[in-house]
């Protein structure tokens, strides 16, 4: 505890100093926007958001290293760079422009003011010295009551400090949970980042649909279509044979048999690599389930599912499957693999794992990368950990491929009615109960008002306020935890 305790106030120092920086950081940006919007300095603007932007970068790191929150880049996708016309001079609207400068400027500056992002991060910068450096605060607070020497503002000042001291391990998930909700991205920021992605993965489905085509109108000529026309001069042969050597005939008879079954095992095993008739009929458990029995790989097969998928993401998870069995035991020499299929609400999750000797790497070869692509349709990712010596893990997981299932982040509804209570009344005891009746208890105000804890006899008046600003706090860090657990749980599972 006392370790913690130490770490906890080392950590907040340094939040306290980075805090700091960042005060002076969004004075200075604070005078960049005056100048910019009251005189027209604009070339002040883009640096100045700059460095706003690296300040919210660096907590966003700080918040990621020491209590493993991540926090997405929210900016939108910075413009192209203008091109030249075939004149050479550069178009910005109606004016024309013999080199790039002003136009570039122009798009620079109108991306950054019209990015909800940059004043949220100019909002962070100047509310994080009051949240970064709370148990400093606190604690230099209270041993200011306690120099004041009378017993109900010692009795003050030490629950101040047990305050500070207790909210210093904590401060660094607290000012993470903070910094995640003012800097992660807008849902507008994320559905365009989404819109993009979508429209990457479509030209790449198309591509991969197109080489597919390819490759069975590629099996198709090569084998069954060529085995179909010599079957066809082999009993034109055969024909001509029949009346003056019906041996000869005979035997080409049975070779056209024996073509004609070539031709239909050939034709199977097309069919079964564009859909296995399997997985139309029995499902994706029974579908792996014999593809496991049909490797050469000894196989355990577990399978957690409360229905069936939608054909077509059944069929992705089937191949994935097929090919990471192949890796396997093609690149790993694996013997023993464990397929585990089970889901995380209405997401699909496959966990494929082998005792191969590892060092698996999608960039290094095209079956993992077509996997990737694959997935990429039905907003699947592929997870892979496979350390040199092995074992090599693969987790897929596609959101959305269960629908009708619970989603993992509803909540009861009792928890449902407290996160709405505490979103609605967390600033009654937080502001006018502590922080206001607190200046008015500093300040030694006549006046009371509607304050309770002013109505307290004067030994219990400071303890009334510190819990005011407790609970309310607290309230509210419930409330801002929970949101950001179920936003995040909803996009991994069914965003």
């Amino acid at each position: 505890m006392l370790l913690r305790t130490t770490i906890g106030f080392g950590r907040c120092l340094m939040l306290a100093v980075l805090a700091f920086m960042h005060a002076l950081a969004a004075v200075l940006a604070v005078v960049v926007f005056l100048l910019t919007f009251g005189l027209g300095m604009v070339f002040l603007f883009p640096p100045a958001v700059r460095l706003v932007r690296a300040c919210a970068r660096q907590a966003r790191d700080i918040a990621r290293e020491w209590s493993g929150v991540e926090i997405a880049t929210p900016y939108r996708p910075a413009p192209p760079p203008p091109l030249p016309q075939r004149d050479g001079w550069y178009r910005d609207g109606r004016q024309l422009y013999r080199t790039s400068l002003v136009p570039t400027f122009n798009r620079t500056f109108n991306w950054m003011i019209k990015d909800p992002a940059t004043w949220r991060d100019f909002a962070w910068l100047i509310a994080d010295p009051f949240v970064a450096g709370a148990p400093l605060l606190l604690t230099g607070y209270g041993v200011a009551l306690l120099a004041v020497g009378r017993p109900a503002e010692a009795v003050a000042g030490v629950l101040v400090i047990m305050t500070g001291v207790l909210l210093a391990p904590r401060i660094t998930r607290v000012h993470s949970l903070w910094t995640k909700l003012l800097l992660a991205p807008t849902e507008k920021a994320r559905l365009t980042h989404e819109l993009r992605l979508l429209e990457q993965t479509r030209t790449e489905v198309v591509d991969a649909q197109a080489a597919e085509l390819r490759r069975i109108e590629r099996d198709l000529h090569d084998g069954a279509q060529a085995r179909l026309v010599a079957m066809g001069m082999t009993l034109a042969a055969a024909e001509e044979l029949v009346e003056s050597d019906p041996a000869a005939a005979k035997a080409l008879l049975a070779k056209v048999r024996e073509a004609s079954a070539a031709s239909l095992v050939e034709l199977r095993q097309l069919v079964r690599g564009i859909h296995p008739p399997v997985l139309a009929e029995r499902g994706l458990d029974d579908a792996v389930r014999a593809l496991a029995l049909d490797s050469p790989l000894r196989v355990t097969v577990r399978v957690d599912l409360p229905g069936r998928a939608e054909a077509p993401v059944e069929s992705a998870a089937y191949f994935v499957i097929s090919e990471l069995l192949t890796n396997a035991g093609r690149h790993g020499d694996a013997r023993e693999v464990t397929v585990d299929i089970s889901h995380r609400g209405p997401a699909l999750r496959v966990t494929v794992t082998d005792d191969g000797h590892g060092g698996a790497d999608p960039s290094r070869g095209t079956g993992l990368r077509g996997i990737e692509r694959r997935l990429a349709a039905f907003d699947g990712v592929l997870a892979l950990n496979s350390p040199p010596g092995g074992p090599t893990t693969a987790t897929v997981e596609i959101p959305r491929a269960l629908p009708g299932v619970r989603r993992v982040s509803d909540l009861p509804p009792w928890k449902n009615a407290l996160l709405s209570l505490c979103w609605a009344l967390f600033w009654l005891p937080l502001f006018p109960q502590g922080l206001v009746a607190m200046a008015f208890k500093i300040f030694q105000s006549p006046e009371r008002s509607w304050f309770l804890a002013l109505y307290m006899p004067a030994p219990l008046q400071w303890p009334v306020v510190l819990g005011m600003i407790g609970l309310g706090a607290g309230m509210a860090f419930f409330a801002i935890r929970t949101s950001i657990q179920l936003k995040q749980r909803d996009s991994e599972s069914c965003a």
